[in-house]
């Protein structure tokens, strides 16, 4: 089936830091406001901060934003060592320190939501605000009826089992890398699949040629759970938005939505009719309460 076919939009430019010796690729977009937080995209899991050109054409016209690619994927490096959510939570911090240099609002999706959390628990004085759309990361109840179903999880034991050796590994990274893999696991993530274009097919599959990337992938499957979501809000001071894309099969929006509530009050959330990414597939809409919500909390109107 082929892909729908629509006008390339371009990326903005983009340029590299280096962060404990590795080269990482960000871009920057808007000019400062002295009277709003910059904003800073974090994208998820073999995505990239091209994900986000949609959002940062039109949200640069309110604000200055950030967008990075997080080490292991995009444009930045890819070196063999263990990725987690406490890695990417430090490169993100010592970006808003080092590069921003000033308090910051971060937005991610999926993985990226999960880092942005973390560095909004553990470094509260570098984060004005919180956005998550579609948010990975697991909850303390979540894990406990986990394990007390262990009957039912032994074949996904024994197949994480497999996937730890690494040929079984690079052999599943070899196969879910093919453009047409892709274009199958987007068509089945996004609702609207006209949104599912040749151009984020690449986006997405020119990452996995570089050196490296491989065993990025593979050490997913070694490297431990993080903190748990309920631990980190519990840390948490920032105001958080959440945005759900509620036709995600990955994730049940309205479930984990009741678990933010029961563990953070200082939230405001919305559904909407997208798949796991809304901010790629429905950007306008995104962009107007991120926007809204953005002027919201910092006490301006839009």
């Amino acid at each position: 089936m082929p892909l729908t076919s629509s006008p390339i939009m371009q990326s903005s430019p983009g340029t590299y830091w280096q962060w404990r010796g590795n080269p990482i690729y960000y871009v920057c977009a808007g000019e400062q406001q002295p009277q709003k937080p910059p904003l800073l995209l974090v994208h998820g899991f073999g995505a990239s901060t091209d994900h986000w050109r949609k959002n940062i054409a039109q949200l640069q016209k309110q604000f200055q934003v950030w967008a990075i690619d997080l080490l292991g994927f995009g444009r930045s490096a890819k070196p063999n060592l263990e990725y987690s959510g406490n890695l990417w939570r430090e490169q993100l911090h010592d970006f808003i320190d080092e590069v921003i240099c000033q308090p910051t609002i971060l937005a991610g999706n999926s993985l990226g939501g999960y880092a942005s959390l973390t560095v909004a628990a553990e470094y509260p004085q570098s984060t004005v605000g919180l956005i998550l759309l579609n948010s990975a990361g697991p909850f303390t109840d979540t894990q406990a009826q986990s394990t007390q179903k262990s009957q039912p999880n032994f074949i996904g034991k024994l197949m994480r089992s497999i996937l730890l050796q690494p040929w079984a590994s690079f052999l599943l990274f070899q196969y879910l890398r093919r453009p047409s893999v892709i274009r199958k696991t987007l068509n089945k993530v996004y609702l609207d699949r006209s949104a599912v274009t040749e151009q984020l097919v690449d986006d997405i599959y020119r990452p996995s040629c570089d050196r490296g990337a491989a065993a990025v992938f593979n050490s997913v499957f070694k490297t431990p759970q993080g903190e748990k979501v309920d631990v980190l809000l519990s840390q948490m001071q920032c105001p958080l938005l959440l945005l759900w894309g509620e036709n995600d099969p990955w994730i049940n929006a309205r479930e984990r939505s009741n678990k933010f509530s029961q563990h953070y009050a200082q939230l405001t959330e919305y559904y909407l009719k997208a798949g796991h990414c809304p901010h790629d597939e429905i950007p306008e809409q995104v962009n107007t309460l991120i926007t809204n919500w953005v002027l919201s909390i910092i006490g301006l109107q839009s």
